[in-house]
């Protein structure tokens, strides 16, 4: 194997039995969300658009839904031969076997996975959240403090701190203080449940915590309490954007309907830090409260703000806020700015029509206007 400097392992077993009989065949990072997706897809879409390219899933509770989903990875551009994704289940060894007791156990377990790309770093990652990261900016910061592990936090409300491992840190980071899900928190400063560990660092106090019977091996209430008793460099890294614990019938609900807002709080759309998922890399299309659709074939992807008539939208198409498309066809990537007009054309890939601009054939004259991919048509000098 080929070394890398940072791998990912994504903790996905858990049951979720807060969503109730949504979990009742699959596991938790399993449920499909946002149409398309099922959770997982957001924490794996980090990682590739993080450049890491070798990902265990470590499986446990009813794994036959998401083994079939993840398949070879290819989706997600992970079907590697030297790296790519692999699914790690409980296995038995020459002393037996049993479920994982716990986040750090499973890690545990694994250990000769992770000895076999020789990593640098470990990042430690939930399958069951709703979020965007670019995960290099955390490495970056890991590797500019020094960090024996670097806990990715976010500020919550006071009042739901006690759902989270919450921490102090001094003005540099550092954490000073750790309490996992406290009776009476005294910071909102609350863990992500992302980790990014120096792997011999990792190694050495998994091995300890194995051999400690009065453990529960799990990284909020032993490994990291350990590891600040022990004075280890431990670093808070503050993360600022949309993120979300979906476990709950009210959470995975309320975020789900965030995405029908006209500004969601959770961008699906976003062509930066796209969402792969193992259909397309396109999400569902989107039809606004001003949107109209009538007789027309719209594939994923497409926001349509204004009227769209007997017209084909193939993926990744907008239609603009009073813009107005008829007996047309829009190419991948196509825009149509607001109160433009497409009447009668073919629009190609990536190219835009302006704000406002008439872009159409004639109808008495059969005549089919047509735009090349990635241009531009105003009215205006057209």
């Amino acid at each position: 194997m080929r070394k890398k400097e940072c791998l990912a392992m994504l903790l996905a077993g858990g049951q979720g039995s807060r969503l109730g009989v949504l979990t009742k065949k699959k596991a938790k990072p399993a449920v499909v969300f946002g149409g398309k997706y099922r959770i997982i897809d957001f924490s794996l879409s980090n990682c590739v658009n993080s450049g890491i390219d070798t990902v265990g899933i470590l499986t446990q509770y009813k794994p036959l839904i998401l083994n079939a989903y993840i398949g070879t990875g290819e989706a997600w551009d992970l079907d590697l031969s030297n790296g790519g994704v692999h699914l790690l289940a409980p296995i038995y060894t020459e002393t037996g076997g049993q479920w994982y007791r716990g986040t750090a156990d499973a890690i545990f377990h694994n250990i000769d996975f992770i000895d076999s790309y020789d990593p640098e770093y470990v990042l430690i990652l939930s399958g069951d959240h709703l979020y965007k990261m670019d995960y290099s900016g955390m490495l970056a910061f890991h590797k500019k403090s020094g960090a024996d592990l670097t806990i990715s936090v976010i500020e919550v409300p006071w009042e739901k701190a006690g759902r989270f491992g919450v921490m102090n840190v001094d003005g540099d980071m550092r954490i000073t203080e750790f309490a996992e899900k406290p009776d009476h928190p005294e910071s909102n400063l609350a863990s992500m449940g992302i980790y990014l560990f120096k792997w011999h660092v990792l190694r050495e106090v998994l091995l300890k915590d194995h051999d400690d019977d009065r453990s529960e091996k799990d990284f909020g209430k032993n490994i990291i309490p350990n590891m600040l008793r022990q004075r280890r460099d431990i670093f808070a890294y503050r993360f600022s954007g949309y993120w979300q614990d979906v476990g709950t019938i009210d959470s995975y609900y309320d975020a789900q309907m965030g995405l029908l807002d006209e500004e969601p709080a959770f961008n699906i759309f976003d062509r930066e830090l796209r969402i792969f998922s193992n259909s397309n890399i396109f999400p569902p299309h989107y039809i606004g409260k001003n949107g109209i659709v009538k007789r027309s074939l719209v594939c994923n992807g497409c926001t349509i703000m204004g009227e769209v008539k007997n017209s084909i939208l193939s993926f990744d198409v907008v239609v603009g806020e009073g813009a107005y498309v008829d007996e047309s066809i829009l190419l991948p990537g196509a825009v149509v700015e607001d109160g433009a007009r497409v009447i009668k054309a073919i629009v190609g890939e990536g190219a835009v029509i302006e704000k406002g601009a008439c872009f159409c054939g004639d109808n008495s004259k059969n005549r089919i206007a047509v735009i090349g991919d990635d241009e531009r048509y105003s009215t205006i000098g057209g």
